[in-house]
């Protein structure tokens, strides 16, 4: 890498224009703004594609908080970085260093992946911060394709890696392995179609840094929640180019009609506290990007407020930075076409001064902004910060990631008593929580796994967690699983534990994919993927996260069972476009009778319901328009230990349609004499027509 001839005359610094921030690409060379309110200068570094320094031009003009110029004689293909200079005065908030390159906030295209290097961000940063490359936006061939535009009730929505979905598939070819284009390519979209996902869930796609203690350990931010750019997707993933390839994987999903929803991370940076290193944005405007601490109301610097339990915390209630966060998501809806965003730790992203509001400024922002109302939104309700967990207060036009359903659900079907009211409470949309006279019945994202904690296989294996390849001596992670082992801890080949295990998986999405709301499945599970009981694997880029698809013959049973059950929720609207008669939502349309009903065919006692030794109930679903051809459904639920025997209505001639007794779901039982027997925890769903 050359050092830059400071006064290259083949550059030449013009007036430009203040907007829009970041670079743009003329005809004669290239604009760029940039937002440093405290600097005393600031100059683009120009690098050509082997990274040697060019030149460094200072940006001339300014406009309050910005500066900016157009750069003539920069031309596609060249790279740049920012280096500002100020006063040094960490007590004050101000952390400028001329020695430190910095990545601009908007690049929306980098050459290559940050990795933290010690020895290299010592003195001249230069080597270690990737350069950023502007982008022609308008170039790419979007070739027709449009939204897919699900409606909520129709989502089933499947929460993947982008590395760790494609990285073992033989079907691919190595070299797309692990990238944008290895998720576009058609194995994986002929899988997804499949199986039925309408809307892939991406871990983390913007450009982070992995944390320095974990690089020292040789390990690494696997899943991609540490950001340090929040437009460009990260290089690591791409075969040459990221960006034009992340719109390639858009493109070729929608085309399959797959919606893809970006999990975002606008909480904290990888620039950490106090301590961490001056990448971006500590560089440019410290004091308005995270939260300080106040005394006395004035603010200390020293104090860097962590609701994230990352170092820092975004501050959205500073107008420029949710101006920012605004700017990067309407760059991925307008430019990069995703569908909607999963936002993590989003209580962070609604607090001000007093903490969380409701109707703070970021969420009055997005519910107003003509390009992103209509996008789809989810909430991670909850971050580390005093008042933190906020399930249920988000705005009614967004979903929230519901973990009481998961935690109700694991309870009811490990066997635990007393929880038969809030199971029914869960798979019924979780309506004490999102009240139905202001928010939708698929508000609840219901989910039994998510990236954070055990898979599923793992749930029905390990009662504790096995978290030694993260080298924390398995401190880490979360300790209150609601999982069993049902025997030995761990894989085993008793016959009868296995068998039990295999079936439990297929309660617990039987009973996610029959749940009302949006289902959200965790890629793997579907095959009984395992980390091996490791309930916090964020640092394993390895085989313990990517998924194994060299399949048993109980993954493939498992499979079939969940494409099995996905087609059961698409072909019965009666399962997710449905209002119960005291739901105010609908205020009279598409209402269903429901009936909760004991094994005896009775309907459930206030007694039956209130003891804690009650583990069995089914529900009769019956279309309330008494003329419709809509079939009927029953769905049994047994969590005892025995088989119970249940009486069915005789107003119906029953079939089954799904039994998880069955490896795969099917079973070819005929239903006599008005009655069904189920098996020890099991899952069962009838379909009836009304005999006439």
């Amino acid at each position: 890498m050359k050092k830059a001839n400071q006064t290259n005359a083949r550059f030449v610094v013009e007036k430009g224009q203040p907007f829009p921030f970041g670079a743009l690409l003329t005809k004669t060379g290239c604009n760029f703004a940039v937002r440093a309110p405290d600097a005393e200068q600031v100059a683009i570094c120009i690098y050509d594609a082997d990274e040697n320094e060019l030149s460094c031009q200072q940006l001339q003009f300014r406009n309050g908080a910005i500066w900016y110029g157009h750069i003539a004689g920069f031309t596609k293909g060249m790279m740049y970085g920012i280096r500002a200079k100020g006063e040094y005065a960490p007590e004050h908030g101000l952390y400028f260093d001329p020695n430190k390159l910095l990545i601009d906030p908007y690049a929306k295209s980098l050459n290559r992946p940050i990795i933290w290097n010690n020895r290299l961000y010592e003195g001249d940063s230069q080597a270690m911060i990737p350069k950023a490359i502007p982008v022609d936006g308008d170039a790419f061939d979007w070739q027709n394709t449009s939204k897919p535009q699900h409606p909520d009730a129709d989502m089933i929505l499947y929460e993947a890696h982008v590395k760790g979905f494609t990285n073992l598939l033989d079907e691919m070819p190595k070299k797309l392995r692990g990238t944008y284009l290895g998720l576009a390519h058609e194995s994986s979209i002929n899988y997804l179609k499949e199986l039925g996902i309408t809307s892939i869930q991406l871990l983390p796609v913007s450009t982070f840094m992995s944390e320095a203690w974990l690089t020292d350990r040789g390990l690494s931010n696997y899943w991609g929640y540490n950001p340090i750019n929040f437009f460009a997707p990260d290089p690591r993933y791409a075969v040459k180019d990221a960006y034009h390839e992340f719109k390639i994987m858009v493109r070729e999903l929608h085309k399959a009609g797959i919606e893809v929803i970006l999990d975002v991370v606008f909480n904290h940076t990888a620039e950490s506290g106090g301590d961490g290193p001056i990448l971006s944005f500590r560089g440019l405007d410290n004091r308005s990007s995270y939260w300080f601490a106040h005394h006395e109301h004035k603010a200390d610097y020293t104090h860097y407020l962590n609701h994230s339990g990352c170092g820092n915390a975004v501050n959205l209630d500073d107008p420029d930075t949710l101006a920012f966060v605004l700017d990067s998501l309407r760059h991925w809806v307008e430019e990069m076409h995703v569908d909607g965003f999963r936002f993590d730790l989003a209580v962070t992203l609604g607090r001000e001064v007093d903490g969380f509001k409701p109707n703070g400024a970021f969420l009055k922002s997005v519910y107003q902004d003509p390009v992103l109302r209509h996008c789809k939104f989810i909430a991670e309700p909850w971050d580390v910060g005093l008042g933190g967990y906020q399930l249920g207060q988000f705005p009614n036009n967004w979903l929230e990631c519901n973990d009481r359903y998961r935690d109700s659900m694991r309870s009811f079907w490990r066997g635990d008593a007393g929880y038969l009211g809030d199971f029914a409470t869960r798979l019924m949309g979780s309506r004490d929580i999102f009240h139905g006279d202001r928010r939708q019945p698929h508000a609840s994202v219901n989910f039994i796994t998510y990236h954070d904690g055990f898979t599923l296989h793992d749930l029905v294996t390990y009662e504790q967690r096995h978290n030694e390849a993260n080298k924390e001596n398995s401190r880490d992670g979360h300790g209150h699983n609601i999982s069993a082992n049902y025997g030995v801890e761990g894989e085993t080949k008793d016959v009868a534990i296995n068998k039990l295990r295999r079936r439990q998986q297929r309660n617990f999405l039987a009973t996610l994919l029959l749940s009302r709301g949006v289902p959200h499945l965790l890629a793997g599970d579907e095959i009984a993927r395992t980390q091996q009981g490791n309930n916090n694997a964020y640092c394993q880029d390895s085989e313990i996260s990517w998924i194994d698809w060299q399949l048993s013959n109980h993954s493939r049973h498992q499979l079939k069972f969940v494409k099995q059950l996905i087609n059961l929720r698409k072909s019965h609207p009666i399962l997710n476009r449905y209002c119960v008669q005291d739901d105010p939502f609908y205020k009279g349309s598409e209402r269903v009778n429901v009936a909760w009903l004991a094994p005896s065919g009775k309907a459930m006692t206030h007694g039956e319901w209130h003891d804690p030794s009650t583990q069995c109930v089914s529900i009769w679903l019956k279309p309330a328009n008494a003329g419709s051809e809509e079939l009927q459904l029953l769905l049994i639920f047994n969590a005892c230990q025995a088989p119970q025997d249940f009486q069915l209505p005789a107003s119906s001639r029953w079939k089954v349609l799904l039994d998880s007794d069955a490896e795969d779901g099917m079973k070819s039982t005929r239903i006599s004499a008005g009655h069904y027997q189920v098996q020890q925890r099991s899952v069962v769903v009838l379909g009836g027509r009304v005999i006439k």
